[in-house]
Order: structure tokens, then C-alpha cells, then sequence
């Protein structure tokens, strides 16, 4: 006999099923905690591999550090076989044994950051020696002289200082020297958190867009996506552009009042901050000082010609992006309601699979077809809420990939604070000092091990979680799919033989 097939609608979405393996099911146990992705929904496991070590290596940045982590992944990964056999009751240790790719890559990364830091233990590697004119003066004696506190105040502007020359990879060592070290790193590290955070969130809103051509909802690309990615960078992603602007533009060895014709000295150079501000209240130079306007030309608050109508307009076009965000996806909803009203009774839409084949009844589903019976008052309501949460939001997401540079400083910080007031006290002269070194040293590496390993490292990776879970996943992942559990008659034994003998206790 010819079997006999009918089709079911059903009302469920089926479950999700993603195939990982020993390298990748960490980094998808890390989304999987959010939210499993529902259905045909993009994964962020996939871009998590790459964005995750990479962000705590910003916020962990010291090449120390980092050997002593990738030493400890190492040691997991080479041994994993003895060590999964073991089977540890000690749920600690099986946290980390879980997640040793994802240490080993922290570790890695943590390097790399570290040499672009110029940073192990706080001091700095000297390879292709100091740019700076007096390098033979600093370096006289290797980095001795630097390593016992030698500080110095460094003025790019200073021709007798500096010869303009960059240094071939990373942070010059001389800086480690200087003086106003912190007022350098700071600046630094606080740009490039801004422009690391503004790149991860704008990928995100351009996930969304794949999003939805997944779900072949083409119509919302023009009503949400394009706003919200046009109100990104109309915005925001213009103060990324100021600020690569500003570093090429400017450069600090020219003397404005030696030179007043030149208008590209550090001094005609605006604060980013103040202009930003200015940019959203529509000012133009306030109260200016008006002789460095007139050294600077009228560019102490403008850096190009044009850039107060380039500015108004940016603002204009992010405001008009709102309304858009907020009444495009009901308009959608009612146009959507009308076509379907005015078409004859079906079986319902259908949701394709990879195939091509029908999958779903998309009637009743939770995909799409869930609103279809809402008020319209509700959808209003739930667009009204989305739209002020992406516009606040990517207010205080931007300002909270900032973390990465406060927690990089925090941790540079520590690290230079055990060795001015723990180990440089073990380096005294005669006999006394090879006995301070054995115990003070001991001290030294429990605190670095305890504090800056394992606590600051907790706390990077939790904030690296958090910047991952809200400022990116936020911006095009729902997760509130439902894990493909295979059918098992061991599992099934045993866990009824564990809820048995829990019985019986």
C-alpha cells in the first residue's frame, strides 16, 4: 500500500540545533546563556569566536599577563583527555576546563594588545629602541635608568625631543619614562574604545538587515534598518570621523605664534567633546578666544570648511530617521492586515526551509504571523518602546564601550602600583637584597596571580560579556528559540535514575 501523508500546521517553531564543535561550544554555551536563536535567526556564536578575546584583550592588555593565561589554556587543552576522564567534582575547575579555548584566545589576544600596549608587568619592551631624540640619554644603560623611576616630561612639540619619526610597532618604551604617561594613554585608549565600540555596534545593526532577509520581511529593511543604521552614523559614527580627522590634521611641532599662517598646530585643534556638544545644541564658536581665532584663521572650533552645515545637516537627517523608526513597521502592519483581508481563504503562509521546502505554517506561528491578531494600539505601543530604546540606547551603549579603556588604565594601573610598591623593594644592594628577593618576590606573584590574573580577569571577561549580551546582540538578536534535544533512550534511563535515587534520599 502507498503510505498515506498528511501535513500538519503546527503552531511551534521548530527547535534550533547548531553544530559546534570542541573549539566552538564555548563560544556558543556564551550566547546560549542570553538565549538560544530561534529558527533561521542569526547566530552571534559565529562572530562571538572573533570579537570576544578581542574586546577583553583591549580591557587586559599586558603581555605578561597574557603568557601566564595562554600557559594555564595551554596546560587544559594539551591535557584534556586525562583531565575530561577525571571528571572533577570540583565545579570551579570544570568552568574553566569548559571554556579553555576561550582562555586560550583571551590569552593570545592578550599578548598581541600587550605589545601594541608596550606593556609586561608594567614595563615596557625595548626591541627597536626609543624614537626620541634623547633615547641615547634614556637608554644609556639598556632601560635601567627607566626601570628605577626615571621620569621625564616628553613634548612631541619639542624638536630637541622628538625627530617625528613613528615608532615601528606599538607605544614608543620612552613613554613608560615619561611623566605624562597617563595623559597620553588616556587620550589613546579612550579613541580607540570609541571607535572599537562604534564598529561592533554598526555590524550589529547590519546583522539585522541579513536578519530579515532571512525571514524575507524585505519591507522592514527600508523602514528600520536603513534609519537605524543612517541615525548611527549620522551621529555617532561622524565623532569617529572627527577623531581620525583630528590625528592626521594636526600635528603638535608646529608653534602657532612662530608660524601664524599655519592653522594645523595642536592649538587650533578643537576638543572633540565640546564640538560633539556644540554639534547637537546647533552652536557655532561660542566664546572663542578671539586671538587664536584669528591665528587659527576661524578654525578653533572648525576643523574644515563647511563642517558647521555638514553637522546641522547629520543632526537633521538622525531626527527625521525617528518618526520613520516609529510609524514605518505599523504602517507596514496596517497595509499588511488590508492585503490580507482582501485575499481569499488559504492554508496560511508558509515559512521555507533551506531547501525551499514548507516548514511552518506561519499562521499562528511565533515568527511574523504572531501579530496578526494584536490591536493595532499594541503595535504602536511595541514599536513606540523599540524605537526609544534604540535611540537612547546607542546614547549610553556608545558611552559604555568606554569600559574598555577604563578597565585597560585600572589594570595598568595595578600592575605598576605591585612593582613600585612590592618588587622594586627587593632590588637593594649587598647580601639583604637576595634574601628580600626570594620573599618579596613570592609576594609579588601571589598578588599578580590572585589580583590581576584571576580577579581583573573575572572582571574583563564579565564586562566583555555584558558589552556582547546588551551594546551588540541587542541591536539584531531576539534569542528565544528552543535547543534541539535528540531523542535518547540513555538519557531517558538516566535521568529517571537520577530522579529515583533523589526520591529515595
Amino acid at each position: 500500500m502507498e503510505p498515506i501523508l498528511n501535513e500538519i500546521a503546527v503552531d511551534d517553531m521548530p527547535p534550533t540545533y547548531n553544530r559546534v564543535n570542541k573549539y566552538t561550544a564555548g563560544f556558543q554555551h556564551l550566547v546560549d546563556a542570553y538565549g538560544p536563536n530561534s529558527y533561521r535567526e542569526v547566530n552571534p556564536a559565529v562572530y562571538t569566536i572573533a570579537t570576544f578575546p578581542f574586546l577583553f584583550a583591549v580591557m587586559f592588555g599586558d603581555a605578561g599577563h597574557g603568557v601566564i593565561m595562554l600557559a594555564f589554556a595551554l596546560f587544559l587543552v594539551f591535557k584534556e583527555d586525562s583531565l575530561a576522564k577525571k571528571a572533577s567534582s570540583n565545579e570551579i575547575f570544570n568552568i574553566f576546563f569548559g571554556g579553555r579555548y576561550i582562555i586560550t584566545m583571551m590569552g593570545f589576544f592578550s599578548i598581541y594588545t600587550g605589545m601594541i600596549y608596550n606593556d609586561i608587568f608594567s614595563k615596557s619592551f625595548n626591541i627597536f629602541g626609543s624614537h626620541w631624540a634623547f633615547r641615547e640619554d634614556i637608554f644609556a644603560n639598556g632601560t635601567q635608568n627607566v626601570s628605577l623611576g626615571r621620569t621625564i616630561m616628553l613634548d612631541p612639540g619639542n624638536f630637541s625631543q622628538y625627530k617625528g619619526d613613528p615608532y615601528v610597532f606599538g607605544v614608543d618604551p620612552a613613554w613608560q619614562a615619561a611623566s605624562n604617561k597617563i595623559i597620553f594613554l588616556n587620550g589613546y585608549k579612550m579613541k580607540i574604545s570609541l571607535i572599537f565600540g562604534l564598529i561592533h555596534m554598526v555590524f550589529g545593526v547590519t546583522l539585522s538587515a541579513w536578519q530579515k532577509v532571512l525571514k524575507r520581511k524585505y519591507a522592514e529593511i527600508f523602514v528600520e534598518f536603513i534609519p537605524q543604521l543612517v541615525f548611527l552614523v549620522s551621529i555617532f559614527c561622524y565623532l569617529i570621523f572627527l577623531i581620525f580627522f583630528k590625528w592626521v590634521s594636526y600635528e603638535a611641532n608646529v608653534n602657532l605664534h612662530d608660524d601664524p599662517t599655519n592653522d594645523h598646530s595642536e592649538h587650533c585643534a578643537p576638543n572633540l567633546l565640546i564640538t560633539f556638544i556644540n554639534m547637537m545644541l546647533f552652536k557655532g564658536d561660542g566664546d572663542a578666544d578671539p586671538t587664536l581665532v584669528k591665528l587659527c584663521h576661524g578654525y578653533e572650533t572648525y576643523m574644515f570648511r563647511g563642517q558647521g552645515t555638514l553637522q546641522k545637516f547629520l543632526v537633521i537627517m538622525g531626527v527625521l530617521m525617528v518618526p520613520i523608526m516609529l510609524f514605518g513597521k505599523p504602517i507596514l502592519f496596517i497595509l499588511n492586515r488590508r492585503r490580507m483581508a482582501q485575499r481569499p481563504a488559504t492554508d496560511g503562509e508558509r515559512l521555507l526551509g533551506d531547501a525551499g521546502e514548507d516548514v511552518i505554517s506561519q499562521q499562528g506561528s511565533n515568527d511574523g504571523g504572531a501579530h496578526a491578531d494584536e490591536p493595532i494600539s499594541e503595535v504602536f505601543i511595541y514599536q513606540g518602546i523599540h524605537t526609544i530604546e534604540y535611540v537612547l540606547g546607542s546614547v549610553s551603549h556608545t558611552a559604555s564601550y568606554l569600559r574598555l579603556w577604563a578597565l585597560s588604565l585600572a589594570h595598568s594601573q595595578l600592575s605598576e602600583v605591585l612593582w613600585n610598591m612590592v618588587l622594586k623593594n627587593a632590588f637593594t644592594k649587598g647580601f639583604l637584597g637576595v634574601i628580600l628577593l626570594y620573599a618579596i618576590f613570592a609576594a609579588w606573584a601571589f598578588l599578580t596571580l590572585a589580583i590581576l590574573v584571576l580577579m581583573e580577569g573575572l572582571s574583563a571577561f564579565l564586562h566583555t560579556l555584558r558589552l556582547h549580551w546588551v551594546e551588540f546582540q541587542s541591536k539584531f538578536y531576539e534569542g528565544q528559540g528552543t535547543l534541539f534535544h535528540p531523542f535518547s533512550f540513555d538519557k531517558i534511563l538516566k535521568e529517571n535514575a537520577e530522579s529515583e535515587g533523589s526520591s529515595a534520599a
